[in-house]
This record gives C-alpha cells, sequence and structure tokens, in this order.
C-alpha cells in the first residue's frame, strides 16, 4: 500500500525536479503550470466531485470543526510566540503563524488523498480548503495589512477588500458553485460535467510536478532557531493538535486519518509568496524549504497506518 502510493507521488516530484534543472522544461513555465492547478484543474475537479453529491455526503461540521478549530488555535499559538517571544512585527508574526497552522493541500494534499481514497477526496479537500482560504488566510491578510496600514485604513475597508480578494480565488468559487448545486439538488449537464472530469484528472499529477519543478534553486542560507521552531510547529504539532481534536469529536476512522495526512502536510508555497511578499525573504524560505522534506517523511509514516483507517 505505502509503495503504490508514495512510488508515483515521487516518481512524478522528481521528474519535475529533474525537468527544470536539466533545462528540459523551463522554469518560468513551472509558474504557468501552476496557475493551472490552482485556477483551472483543482477548481474543475472540486465543482464536479462536488456536483455530483448530495448534501449528507458532503457536509461533515464534526470535521470542520475540528480542523477549523485546530488550525485556529496552531495560528493564534504561532502568531503569540512569534511577536512576543521572537519580537517579530504583527505582519511577519502573523505570515508566520500562517506557515505553522496551512498546509499545502491544494498540490500534495490533492494528490495523496485522490490516489488513496478517489473522488471521495474533493469532500475533505473542499472543507479543508475552506478553513485555510476563507479562515486562516483571510485571518492573516487581515493582521497583515493592519500591521502595515494601522493608521491609513478603516477595519471595514480592510475586511472588505479581504472578502473581495478571497472571492476571486477560483478555488473558493468552485466549492461554492459546488456547494450551491448541493443545496439546491442541480446536477451538471452531462456534456459539463465530462469536460470538468477531463480537466480535474490533469490537478493530481501536475500538482507533483509543479512541486518538484518548484524546488530547484531553493536553498538554505540560513537556519536558526526561529525557522526550526517553525517547522516543528507544522509538521509535529499541527497533525497532532488535529489528531487529539478529532478524536475527542469521535468522527470516523478515514475522517481521523484524512485530517491528520492533511494536516501533516509541509507549508504552502504560498507562504513563501507571503512570505517575499511581506519581507522575510530567507525567514519564509528556509522553514518552506524544511518543512517540504521533513513533511515528506511524515506522510510516509502516516501512510504506513493507513490499512488501519482506510
Amino acid at each position: 500500500m505505502l509503495l503504490s502510493i508514495l512510488f508515483p507521488i515521487c516518481a512524478v516530484v522528481l521528474l519535475g525536479y529533474f525537468a527544470v534543472k536539466s533545462q528540459f522544461i523551463e522554469s518560468n513555465a513551472i509558474q504557468f503550470l501552476g496557475q493551472f492547478v490552482m485556477k483551472v484543474a483543482l477548481p474543475a475537479f472540486l465543482l464536479q466531485a462536488l456536483a455530483s453529491k448530495s448534501l449528507a455526503e458532503i457536509w461533515h461540521p464534526t470535521y470542520f470543526l475540528g480542523y477549523g478549530g485546530g488550525s485556529i488555535v496552531l495560528f493564534a499559538g504561532a502568531f503569540l510566540l512569534y511577536r512576543h517571544y521572537f519580537s517579530e512585527s504583527i505582519t511577519h508574526s502573523s505570515v508566520l503563524a500562517m506557515g505553522a497552522s496551512m498546509s499545502n493541500t491544494g498540490f500534495i494534499g490533492t494528490a495523496i488523498l485522490t490516489l488513496l481514497i478517489g473522488s471521495q477526496s474533493a469532500i475533505y479537500l473542499s472543507l479543508t480548503l475552506i478553513v485555510e482560504n476563507l479562515i486562516i488566510v483571510a485571518i492573516m491578510l487581515i493582521l497583515a495589512e493592519r500591521g502595515l496600514q494601522s493608521t491609513t485604513k478603516p477595519g471595514w475597508q480592510l475586511y472588505l477588500e479581504t472578502l473581495q480578494r478571497l472571492l476571486k480565488n477560483p478555488v473558493i468559487l468552485s466549492i461554492l458553485l459546488g456547494m450551491l448545486c448541493v443545496f439546491l439538488n442541480l446536477k451538471l449537464p452531462q456534456s459539463i460535467s465530462q469536460i470538468l472530469e477531463m480537466l480535474g484528472k490533469t490537478a493530481s499529477p501536475l500538482a507533483l510536478f509543479v512541486i518538484g519543478g518548484s524546488l530547484v534553486g531553493m536553498k538554505i542560507q540560513s537556519l536558526n532557531l526561529q525557522s526550526i521552531v517553525l517547522v516543528l510547529l507544522k509538521v509535529l504539532l499541527m497533525p497532532l493538535t488535529i489528531f487529539g481534536i478529532l478524536w475527542m469529536l469521535d468522527v470516523s476512522h478515514e475522517m481521523l486519518f484524512v485530517g491528520t495526512l492533511l494536516a501533516a502536510l509541509p507549508m504552502p508555497i504560498a507562504f513563501g509568496i507571503f512570505g517575499q511578499h511581506y519581507g522575510l525573504h530567507e525567514k519564509a524560505l528556509a522553514p518552506l524549504v524544511l518543512s517540504t522534506v521533513f513533511g515528506f517523511v511524515m506522510v510516509a509514516i502516516l501512510l504506513t497506518q493507513s490499512g488501519k483507517y482506510l
């Protein structure tokens, strides 16, 4: 089971790495492939999978509460740690807190879960992406912008701009449309569903290819306590926290395993992007690289237990 899941994942990641490393594919092409995954393939997969299910299959409030609650607790704890112990600014602390409480669900999570549980993965991916994008990213953006513009914008304007930014995200739009179809009991026309299914099938392999290509050129220039703590928070504390909360909520074995697995994934590439945007630079790059390495190790360890839960 472990080999059948890990081998294709590692093979496609390595293929992406060596394709860019050898310049068989130009490095800037990886950015365009990544945009295709996040703006076309993944939204198509989520919309098609969600629209084909009933409300009873889609909505799992205990999972949403457990994963969402755990993520918020981790974000708050990390924010306070970096704000007061490491004396970081509000803006930097909010971005670092995002790194401690958000996974690479869109790329790696999609690839692994579709191999594990097929179309059923869309349910967990959607609920997790809602938590990450509508809660964690929203809180981070509000705090980060507030730290930069504490005296220039009223609170309501900042909240409105953040909401508008989130609603322009194709992943969020696809989830909302999919949920709307579920609530109204609407079925997509067969032709539309086939098109979305074709596009959705490219999400998993392309996401892994992009991950591999993105690793080219990543180097850890400086490693300090702050970076190590952030990686430990993400790769070790987050899965333990999510596991503990979901276990206390007495969820199914599948839900417990999937939630823990997603929580153990590396930090999202978006963490590096936001880190560069808000001036963190190496403080974001070093933990991003480390979490990618150790996150895959943690996922491999968890996958050895998949037979007991799935």
